[in-house]
């Protein structure tokens, strides 16, 4: 797949980190810096990573990360598009292999990722945050007649057009999300991998709900409890039934 590089520059005081998914560069920022347990920052559809450190991850105690995907932000864009949420999935997983075992926080589209990574990954991704945002509900969970989105090509800078128009129409039957976050549940030895902490409730969410009989909690809430059981330096032990 070839590219088109970023021509979008950075306001931030130090270059990001680039990291290769095949002919494509991601762009990995360092937010806050420290040692510990990383905290990994996806962002929502057509955003980009933020320039600094959101306050509400301030009282995070290890290092902080966001993560361009591709076709945003600093990272690249492939030309003619071709994206999947699948795809992004890997550009996550390059970032989880670069950092090491990291809480994954994700807004919009970036908290579906974070969901299927944590699937994909259970003993890497030691917590999936699920959040608001732009792309959170997709393009549904049923499949439609095929759409043929037409950009405007002449869009250099990102966000892709292509990448708007393809991720927001992405199919998401419940059962698909389902099946990661079992997989989450049955080999993370976290008691909670996945905490959903918004509002929006698109089919997909409420099935994982449902399954895992989750209810919705406060961010703060969330990222205490994955910071304690990294600072524990032991994974807690589930409660038996």
């Amino acid at each position: 797949m070839s590219s088109i590089p970023s021509p979008r520059q950075s306001p931030r005081q130090s270059p990001p980190h680039y990291l290769r998914h095949h002919r494509l560069r991601l762009a990995l920022h360092r937010l806050k810096d420290g040692g510990g347990h990383p905290l990994l920052l996806l962002h929502g559809l057509g955003e980009r990573s933020p320039a600094t450190l959101p306050a509400e991850y301030a009282s995070w105690p290890g290092p902080i990360h966001a993560l361009d995907f591709t076709g945003h932000g600093e990272s690249d864009l492939p030309r003619g598009g071709g994206y999947s949420c699948e795809f992004l999935m890997a550009d996550a997983d390059i970032a989880l292999a670069h950092l090491g075992p990291c809480t994954v926080a994700g807004r919009g589209i970036g908290g579906y990722v974070a969901l299927l990574l944590a699937g994909a990954r259970p003993g890497e991704v030691r917590g999936a945050i699920v959040r608001d945002g732009p792309g959170l509900s997709g393009g549904g969970g049923a499949a439609r007649s095929p759409y043929i989105p037409v950009p405007d090509l002449n869009q250099l800078a990102p966000p892709d057009p292509f990448a708007i128009a393809e991720l927001a129409n992405d199919v998401r039957p419940p059962s698909y999300a389902s099946s990661f976050a079992m997989l989450a549940s049955q080999h993370s030895d976290l008691d909670t991998p996945i905490s959903v902490c918004c509002c929006e409730r698109p089919p997909w969410l409420a099935a994982v709900m449902e399954l895992l009989s989750l209810e919705p909690v406060a961010l703060d809430q969330a990222l205490q409890q994955y910071a304690a059981a990294a600072g524990a330096g032991i994974r807690p032990e589930r409660e038996s039934a």
